[in-house]
């Protein structure tokens, strides 16, 4: 199987990425991917024809194995390795969405269009919420497929064709052993990742706008206060006026007023 398309999907996911979550790029690429690739495919390459029964019965090595497998390993964590990939393409599609309304339009219209901000801020953690989601079903459907997270030395089978209870036996399985107890705890590791990466960017943007409304609250009650200082002055300038008119002097005063005018 060709895994280039996931490995240039998680690059692209790593520019747009904060810094945690560049660290999830690093755990899926190094020890999810590459340890799949190199190592996981080869120890799981022939488990079908290595597992045995002690019967020669034509069809029970096939039913027993089916019973216990009912999904290949192998299969089944290059599915979860996709799906669980699958929703940073949100981010890359919402900042190409981004670039090309931009283009469309002719100008600038996002400071950097993949910066995490906005809408692009809630396709991202939509994209969180569903990788944690998918870890989590793939986890929970891996312990009930395989009655844990255990690969058994020896299994016993009692399933037609079989004439009776077989013992059934599986082909390395302290090395499968190794490398389930480190792919789960890799997949363990990328939820804490998510979670703290989720927590992390609605913890900075609460705070940032609980600060915005700080703000305009503060800058609100300045200009209420310089609106109020405003209306005070002018109504002590309008008082003082209407006190130095002649109406408002006494009627003597008024009379030497209107002799000293040079209108009379």
């Amino acid at each position: 199987m060709s895994w280039v398309f996931l490995r240039d999907l998680l690059s692209g996911v790593n520019k747009y990425s904060t810094g945690i979550g560049r660290i999830w790029v690093a755990v899926v690429f190094l020890f999810r991917l590459l340890l799949y690739v190199a190592a996981a495919e080869n120890i799981w390459k022939h488990e079908h024809d290595e597992f045995e029964c002690n019967i020669k019965q034509p069809g029970c090595e096939n039913v027993c194995f089916d019973h216990f497998f009912p999904v290949s390993h192998i299969r089944f964590w290059a599915l979860q390795l996709i799906m669980v990939s699958t929703p940073s393409l949100l981010v890359v599609f919402h900042v190409a969405y981004r670039e090309n309304r931009e283009k469309h339009h002719n100008q600038k219209l996002y400071k950097n269009p993949g910066k995490i901000d906005g809408g692009l801020l809630c396709t991202y953690l939509i994209s969180l919420i569903l990788k944690i989601g998918l870890e989590i079903f793939f986890l929970v459907l891996f312990y009930k497929l395989y009655n844990g997270f255990k690969i058994p030395h020896l299994v016993k089978c009692d399933i037609k064709p079989c004439p009776n209870t077989v013992d059934c036996y599986i082909p390395k399985p302290t090395e499968k052993m190794i490398f389930l107890y480190f792919l789960v705890a890799t997949s363990c590791l990328c939820i804490v990742l998510n979670l703290s990466e989720l927590s992390y960017l609605m913890f900075k943007y609460s705070i940032k706008c609980y600060l915005k409304r700080h703000v305009k609250k503060q800058q609100g009650s300045k200009s209420n206060c310089c609106e109020s200082e405003l209306i005070r002055h002018n109504r002590a300038a309008a008082a003082g006026r209407l006190h130095n008119s002649p109406s408002s002097l006494p009627l003597n005063m008024q009379d030497e007023h209107e002799k000293h005018s040079p209108l009379t």
